[in-house]
C-alpha cells in the first residue's frame, strides 16, 4: 500500500515537472564555451571571391553573461564581425550581427537580424530578419538565419529566402584553437 501511495504522489509530480525550453537549454550548451575558440569551414555557399573563401574562420565565444553571448567571427584577418545573441524576458533569443571599422566605431551596415519566433529546440535556434534589418539593408529582409549546436559543431547559417542565396560556416568544437585576439572596437 505504502508503494501504491508513493506512485500515486510522486510519479504525477515527475510527470508533471517540464523540462527547460529548447532555447534555454541551447542557452546554456552555448555558455560551456565561453572563452573558447574554434576554426570553421564553408559547408555551403562559398565562392571565390566573396572575402570568405580561402580565409581561415575562427569563432570565440568571448563574452557570456546571463542575458547576453557575444561572439567574434574572425575571417583571416578581419576582425570586425560578431553575432551578439541576447535572452530576452520570454526565453526568445535576439541574434545581432555587430560590425565594427578598425576604428572600433559601428561600420553602416551593422546591428542588422532578427529574434527567434519561438522558443526552438535545444540543438537549433532560428533568427528571421526583424525590421530594423528590412530597413537598413531591403534585400536582407527576407533573410533568416539559423545557428545548430551540438557536442560536436556549432554552424552558422543564412538562407536569403526567394533566393539562390545560401552560406554556411561549420565550427569543430571538438578541437579547441588559439584565439586571434580581441575583435576590433573591443576594449582589451
Amino acid at each position: 500500500m505504502k508503494k501504491l501511495l508513493f506512485i500515486l504522489l510522486v510519479v504525477p509530480f515527475h510527470l508533471m515537472a517540464q523540462e527547460a525550453p529548447g532555447s534555454v537549454q541551447f542557452w546554456e550548451t552555448l555558455k560551456n564555451h565561453c572563452g573558447k575558440s574554434y576554426e570553421g569551414q564553408i559547408a555551403s555557399g562559398g565562392k571565390e571571391g566573396d572575402g570568405f573563401t580561402g580565409e581561415k574562420l575562427i569563432m570565440h565565444v568571448r563574452a557570456c553573461n546571463d542575458n547576453e553571448i557575444r561572439i567574434p567571427f574572425f575571417v583571416g584577418d578581419d576582425k570586425s564581425r560578431t553575432w551578439v545573441l541576447t535572452m530576452n524576458a520570454d526565453n526568445l533569443i535576439l541574434l545581432k550581427h555587430d560590425h565594427r571599422l578598425k576604428d572600433g566605431s559601428e561600420d553602416a551596415v551593422t546591428q542588422y537580424g532578427g529574434l527567434s519566433p519561438n522558443t526552438g529546440l535545444p540543438g537549433i535556434q532560428f533568427f528571421p530578419a526583424d525590421q530594423f534589418t528590412a530597413d537598413l539593408i531591403g534585400y536582407a529582409s527576407n533573410n533568416v538565419w539559423w545557428i545548430t549546436l551540438d557536442e560536436t559543431s556549432f554552424t552558422y547559417n543564412l538562407r536569403r529566402i526567394g533566393s539562390d542565396r545560401l552560406f554556411s560556416v561549420k565550427f569543430d568544437l571538438t578541437k579547441e584553437v588559439k584565439s586571434p585576439g580581441a575583435p576590433w572596437g573591443s576594449k582589451d
